[in-house]
């Protein structure tokens, strides 16, 4: 489908797909940087914040996240077969939950710190997953779409020569920097820990205003998936049945 001369359906999902990917591995770094000690990590985070922040990075990666949906709705609504290869299968499945973990991160971030002057950082963070028993849904969160753009980056790109090459290595990276990053975690859940770090800044009432708000947005989320398969079934059905 080409959308505007060069610009193809193809192309924007690639290229989307492409910022997210950039996002989540600068995620997962960050994260294994807590391996060597907690306050490398918040350094990290801090230059992180300081790009994505930035008006061009945001507008850059939220609207990749909405473009990207937005295509994978239209082949949700739009597949007529559903006898997929494994690969596919996978890809869909956790390519469908990196959304939750960008709503996580617009909320408790964005959205905490718009509203409530919340100052994100990993001592608070983790000192929040710890005391909610959640720092296992945190890490759950990152490994599928790790592995959705790990998986779509594959299909696109192994007919060059030259991937095909590097396989190895690129399959020792897809294991090893998910891998770093859980351990960077649970380094940094220790130090918290040790430390008896604070809960994070803010009130009862301001977290369980942002609590609900990330609730309903995944719930529109996870509705507007249903609604539209149940909308693509239906329309496959009435073109199958004889006039």
């Amino acid at each position: 489908m080409n959308l505007h001369g060069g610009l193809t359906v193809r192309r924007l999902r690639l290229l989307s797909g492409l910022v997210m990917f950039a996002y989540i591995a600068m995620h997962l770094i960050n994260h294994a940087l807590g391996i060597v000690s907690l306050a490398l990590a918040e350094s990290g985070l801090r230059l992180a914040l300081a790009f994505w922040r930035s008006p061009p990075a945001t507008l850059l990666l939220y609207g990749a996240a909405a473009v990207h949906f937005s295509l994978a709705l239209w082949t949700l609504y739009r597949r007529r077969e559903w006898g997929l290869p494994w690969i596919e299968v996978v890809r869909l499945g956790s390519g469908f939950s990196l959304p939750l973990l960008l709503i996580s991160h617009a909320v408790t971030t964005r959205l905490g710190d718009a509203l409530f002057a919340i100052k994100p950082s990993y001592t608070a963070i983790v000192a929040g997953l710890l005391a909610a028993g959640t720092q296992g849904l945190q890490l759950a969160l990152l490994a599928p779409g790790w592995l959705h753009g790990c998986l779509g980056l594959w299909i696109t790109l192994r007919r060059f020569p030259a991937l095909q090459r590097m396989r190895n290595w690129l399959v020792a990276l897809v294991v090893v920097i998910p891998v770093a990053a859980a351990l960077g975690f649970i380094r940094m859940a220790q130090e918290v820990s040790a430390t008896r770090a604070p809960a994070p800044v803010g009130t009862d009432a301001q977290h369980m205003i942002l609590a609900a708000w990330m609730n309903e947005i995944t719930i529109a989320y996870l509705g507007a998936i249903v609604a539209v398969f149940t909308l693509g079934r239906l329309h496959t059905l009435l073109q199958r049945r004889p006039v």
